[in-house]
């Protein structure tokens, strides 16, 4: 089965995470980036707000199809307890009939958004196989 870890990250904790479960699982990795970097005020200020709501930031244009794997495990950090804009934008591009694995990073180890995550992937014709919510590593 293969497998395709996709991250986003802002500080680099999410991609630390992301970087060491690769490894462990010999998967590829694919990480999202931002159309247009944001200074760290305005990206969690603004970025704030907009996770808060579901609402996405446009990305660039992935490197890798995602549809051309079995298994995805994306990974974001957590803002305001849902997952950063970028990760949201992810979401949209997502394949039809992917098993799909999250997991969100953030300070706390905690977020509030399982149930709207799943219903998201469930209105792109896939399923949530499994959901963890990760301490970020200091």
């Amino acid at each position: 089965m293969s497998k395709l870890i996709v991250y986003y990250s802002y500080s680099g904790h999410t991609k630390a995470v992301a970087e060491s479960l690769a490894a462990e699982e010999a998967a590829d990795i694919l990480e999202i980036k931002d159309l247009k970097r944001r200074g760290k005020f305005r990206a969690y200020t603004a970025g704030i707000i907009a996770s808060a709501r579901g609402k996405s930031w446009p990305i660039q244009a992935l490197e890798v199809n995602p549809a051309d794997y079995d298994r995805l495990v994306l990974l974001a950090p957590v803002w305001a307890g849902n997952p950063a804009p970028p990760f949201n934008a992810l979401l949209e591009q997502l394949p039809e009939g992917k098993a799909v694995d999250i997991k969100l990073v953030s300070g706390s180890g905690e977020s509030s958004c399982k149930e709207r995550l799943e219903m998201k992937i469930k209105d792109k014709g896939s399923a949530l196989e499994s959901f963890e919510d990760i301490k970020a590593p200091r």
